[in-house]
């Protein structure tokens, strides 16, 4: 009996780490996800603030 307990308890323990495990990896794959999109966005929006530097700089320069 008692050993019969015993192996329930190792065999919801393997279970458990399984699961917890399965969580971990879904959640830092999302994250990753997020940030990738995150980072392309800021990308985006450096570019367009380059392009209006250059704008201003060339407006400025001929002006001169």
């Amino acid at each position: 009996m008692l050993e019969t307990i015993y192996w329930a308890i190792v065999v919801g323990l393997i279970v458990l780490f399984f699961v917890s495990f399965f969580l971990f990896i879904s959640r830092v794959s999302r994250n990753s996800s997020v940030r990738k999109d995150e980072t392309a966005a800021n990308g985006e929006k450096l570019d367009l603030i380059i392009e209006q530097n250059e704008k201003i700089i060339s407006l400025l320069e001929n002006d001169k």
